[in-house]
């Protein structure tokens, strides 16, 4: 094995979750009555903190309604979406045979709530195959390196050890910000050509060639 730990990003990395992501916030900022949001816009901005995501997304918006807009995506996300979320083909049989060797840790650095996270993991019965996670509500939000920072201690691992696999330029800059190694999926919401430009070590164009690499 490469790595003693693997840290995976969530959102387009291991869960197919970009289009319910797209449409739960569309559906928000129409009702709040901020307009249509673009496609484009949303997808760049998964990954990120809820609130980063907002400001980002909505330059200027004020306090209000910024948490209104967080509460009815909030609200569409868990009940008024039924957009499905399956893992990418190859995500349960990668991470398992990454799991059978005794040494290795699976960590998850993921920009959803510590609550959307857990749910995640009771609906889809997968919280058992990670040794730990953060979300960017209990620590920093990507591209700040905290989470990461965080992960490395509680678990007793040298960033030298550790690996980050991601789809966004938020995951690799945050573990480029460590002296980290990173590794980019191109599946996901960011272009191969955007997370290049962070460097990674190697980048992959489906699960199971990353999880044969992280192997060898």
């Amino acid at each position: 094995m490469r790595y003693r730990l693997m840290i995976f990003d969530w959102d387009g990395t291991l869960m197919d979750s970009v289009a319910r992501i797209v449409a739960c916030m569309q559906a928000a900022g129409r009702e709040i009555g901020w307009g249509e949001l673009g496609e484009d816009e949303v997808r760049d901005i998964i990954g990120l903190g809820l609130p980063e995501a907002i400001a980002r997304l909505c330059p200027g918006i004020d306090p209000e309604r910024a948490e209104a807009l967080r509460g009815r995506y909030a609200y569409h996300f868990v009940e008024g979406d039924v957009t499905p979320m399956p893992f990418y083909p190859g995500v349960a049989e990668g991470l398992a045979r990454l799991r059978a060797d005794d040494a290795t840790r699976l960590a998850v650095a993921t920009g959803k709530s510590r609550r959307g996270l857990d749910r995640i993991f009771r609906e889809s019965d997968c919280g058992h195959w990670f040794h730990a996670s953060r979300t960017a509500d209990e620590t920093r939000s990507k591209p700040h390196p905290r989470m990461l920072e965080e992960l490395l201690e509680e678990l007793g691992v040298a960033v030298e050890e550790a690996v980050m696999i991601g789809d966004t330029e938020y995951d690799l800059e945050m573990a480029r910000a460590l002296g980290m190694d990173r590794v980019a999926v191109t599946y996901g919401v960011h272009a191969p050509q955007r997370l290049a430009a962070s460097r990674p070590v190697f980048t992959a164009e489906a699960f199971p060639e990353l999880i044969d690499w992280l192997h060898a």
